[in-house]
């Protein structure tokens, strides 16, 4: 968390520096076994699926939705 971040929530209710006090600081580690060129084509091509198709989608009918 930043030095900051208490001087901005001191203000603010107890309630909110209780839940600063329960988080738990986040360790960055390595993973346990490394990605396999498989998982980043699948990781890949689902990101195209859901982001582009979708709104490849609306923009081709776009003339639909303006009526």
């Amino acid at each position: 968390m930043s030095v900051l971040m208490p001087l901005l929530l001191r203000g603010l209710p107890g309630l909110t520096q209780k839940l600063l006090e329960l988080c738990a600081p986040i360790d960055s580690k390595l993973p346990w076994e490394q990605l396999g060129a498989t998982d980043v084509t699948t990781g890949l091509t689902s990101c195209f699926l859901c982001l582009f198709l979708s709104s490849g989608w609306v923009l081709s009918h776009l003339e639909t939705y303006k009526k």
